[in-house]
């Protein structure tokens, strides 16, 4: 962490960590001319405030991608950490700026932290990005990443119910069974009332009968008669159709990103559609 104040006195230091500074100000507002000039003029591109934001971290967080290109061509470093983990794309993926994700990850931006906290594909799955979410896991994000608070990336999404983040990680062979204190995702499903996630989790191999930590299946938390309670009572009283379980053993052979993997087998395009989920 650079230190450029010019008192090496604990006031000083205090002044370092408390303020936030005309750069960070320039790149919270996307102030292009001004942060330029102040970057011009020798304005340290690092300085951190007492919650160790940085600049680009502002800058990330608002999506400010002409900001997040000046600050990072001026040395700014591209996995600083906040007080609580975050990194600049963590930050991006919050805001949901395909363009400042980009800019991040085309200067050397982890896609994989080693963070104990939220990962950038929990924050574009939170956000409700797809786009984010396709990049992400494009360039290797780890599908199975575990926050202590939310679980996995799948956790996530499907909490807050963004069907097409949660079909980009099912797709990518995110595992639909994962579980957070013994929760999965169909949990999640059943909590929110949301019948087509069910759905879509169970034609993916989610799990009916899983219990959580007090014991309880999914189908436990929908009541009445609900489309999702008829949902889970249909799935409970008829098996899966013998074509299903094939694609889902077919796909568990193939491990995670199986797509790319199906679309080489010398088989006719209905049955690669059809692994596919298309």
């Amino acid at each position: 962490m650079e230190r450029t104040m010019a008192s090496g006195s604990l006031l000083g230091e205090i002044g370092f960590w408390a303020d936030r500074t005309p750069v960070h100000e320039a790149a919270r507002g996307g102030e292009i001319l001004e942060l330029q000039q102040l970057i011009e003029n020798g304005a340290c591109v690092n300085l951190v405030t007492y919650d160790s934001i940085t600049p680009l971290h502002e800058a990330s967080l608002r999506g400010q991608t002409q900001c997040v290109k000046l600050l990072l061509a001026a040395g700014a470093q591209v996995d600083a950490r906040n007080i609580d983990g975050s990194t600049p794309l963590c930050d991006a993926c919050a805001s949901g700026s395909i363009e400042c994700v980009k800019v991040l990850l085309s200067h050397g931006a982890k896609v994989n932290p080693p963070l104990y906290t939220a990962s950038p594909l929990h924050e574009a799955c939170m956000n409700g990005s797809a786009d984010c979410v396709r990049l992400l896991i494009d360039v290797g994000a780890n599908l199975e990443a575990h926050d202590c608070h939310f679980g996995t990336p799948l956790h996530v999404a499907c909490a807050r119910e963004h069907l097409d983040c949660v079909k980009l990680l099912l797709n990518a062979g995110a595992n639909v069974n994962a579980a957070k204190l013994h929760e999965t995702a169909l949990h999640h499903a059943a909590k929110v009332k949301n019948a087509d996630l069910v759905e879509m989790l169970v034609e993916f191999g989610g799990n009916l009968y899983a219990r959580d930590n007090r014991g309880k299946k999914p189908v436990d938390y929908s009541r009445g008669s609900s489309p999702t309670t008829k949902c889970f009572e249909y799935y409970e009283k008829t098996p899966l159709r013998l074509s299903q379980l094939c694609r889902l053993s077919l796909r568990r052979a193939f491990g995670q990103r199986p797509l790319k993997r199906i679309a080489r087998l010398q088989i006719p395009r209905r049955f690669i559609d059809f692994l596919s989920y298309q």
